[in-house]
């Protein structure tokens, strides 16, 4: 999976089997001291797990750095495009780019994502049309996706509502049967470090626990609430809760590719198989600002920004695949060039989205017909028509 592009069937519905025994899983410190899965150093080093490593081919290597690269380049353009008055608002991805697009490329096709608002990679390499989430921020529709077809639902700008429909949407998936072989479906839900200190959160996780339901939850721990540090949100951190709802909790450098893509791998092939719920914890660093509304210099000093800047999540997969020999200047440079069409014809797809028809608010808010829809629609159209001939 990833790449953008699909290439799995889709889901094939099977018996639920009862829960397997999850096996004790051993600790390991990474480099940087912590208690985290870290297949890749910062300087890009490649190291050995006891519980979690992976095997890929040189083509899977190349396309866990495309998509990377390609989901910081568009993401730039988002702020960009903000910057000079396009949109009303992008939250950035910038410094996140290994926690989405590894945990991406570990689902399998039939596999579907509840994200936030900020998983732009997630959406890239699932295969969605990227323009999807420009057009939203651009105030011209609300972002609507057949989430049947792209196994991918639309944002979810209220916080953490997406960790409820996933629970949800899971607890179906045993209903019907669909789990419980390689070919079962499985859930993920995105959600950031500020999601944990909300009801609803937990309250997904309670029925998660209780119903054994087949969904992960990737919490990209970022450090910030906007504004608030960890250290005011909570005492106990994240994947030490999930013991607590009865489910394994895994912690993972966030800003390693290899690393996100193992653990994941590990915890949707759990889900899938009918071991119920897990909690992934990436810790990660959001490098720029909130959204392009927040201001990050009055919460946190530059020698923090510098610390994390030296812990890059693609610098440190490109020094690893050029030593290794899987990349070379000339694969660099024709990357490069093809990122930048993809990213100018993004732009200018933007820019050039019509602007909508007043009543299209109305459209896709029920799937049958509703009297009050139709008749504030009525009203709208009386409403517009009153100002036919006049100047106003």
């Amino acid at each position: 999976m990833g790449t953008g592009e699909k290439t799995s069937p889709g889901p094939v519905k099977k018996t639920a089997t009862r829960r397997r025994k999850t096996t004790p899983r051993k600790s390991a410190t990474a480099s940087d001291g912590l208690d985290y899965v870290q297949l890749l150093t910062p300087e890009g080093k490649r190291v050995k797990h006891p519980d979690f490593d992976i095997s890929l081919s040189e083509d899977e290597f190349r396309a866990l750095y495309r998509d990377l690269i390609i989901a910081r380049r568009i993401d730039s353009e988002g702020v960009a495009l903000q910057r000079q008055g396009q949109l009303g608002l992008w939250p950035s991805l910038l410094g996140q780019e290994a926690a989405q697009i590894g945990s991406a490329h570990a689902l399998a096709e039939q596999d579907m994502v509840f994200p936030s608002y900020r998983e732009l990679g997630v959406l890239w390499a699932r295969g969605v049309d990227p323009v999807t989430p420009f057009a939203l921020f651009r105030g011209v529709n609300m972002g609507p996706l057949d989430s049947v077809k792209e196994k991918f639902h639309m944002y979810t700008v209220v916080i953490p509502a997406q960790t409820m429909h996933a629970t949800g949407y899971a607890m179906g998936i045993v209903k019907e049967g669909k789990l419980g072989t390689p070919d079962g479906e499985a859930v993920i839900t995105y959600h950031g470090d500020g999601a944990t200190a909300q009801g609803e959160f937990n309250e997904a996780l309670i029925w998660a626990g209780v119903n054994a339901a087949p969904v992960v939850f990737f919490c990209q721990n970022n450090q910030y609430a906007i504004s608030e540090s960890n250290h005011h949100q909570f005492r106990v951190p994240v994947h030490k809760r999930a013991a607590g709802f009865g489910m394994p909790g895994h912690f993972v450098d966030g800003n390693d590719v290899l690393g996100t893509y193992a653990v994941t791998k590990h915890a949707i092939e759990a889900a899938r198989s009918g071991e119920g719920p897990s909690i992934i914890e990436a810790y990660t660093y959001r490098m720029g600002a909130h959204t392009t509304a927040d201001d990050p210099t009055r919460y946190r000093d530059k020698a923090e920004e510098e610390a994390w800047r030296a812990k890059d999540p693609i610098s440190r997969y490109q020094t690893y695949l050029l030593n290794e020999k899987i990349i070379d200047q000339d694969y660099l440079e024709k990357l490069d060039s093809e990122v930048d069409t993809i990213a100018l014809q993004l732009r200018e797809r933007v820019i050039n989205l019509p602007n909508p028809k007043p009543d299209a608010m109305f459209e896709g808010l029920y799937n049958d017909p509703h009297a009050t829809v139709d008749q504030q629609r009525a009203q709208l159209a009386e409403y517009l028509a009153s100002f036919e001939g006049s100047d106003a």
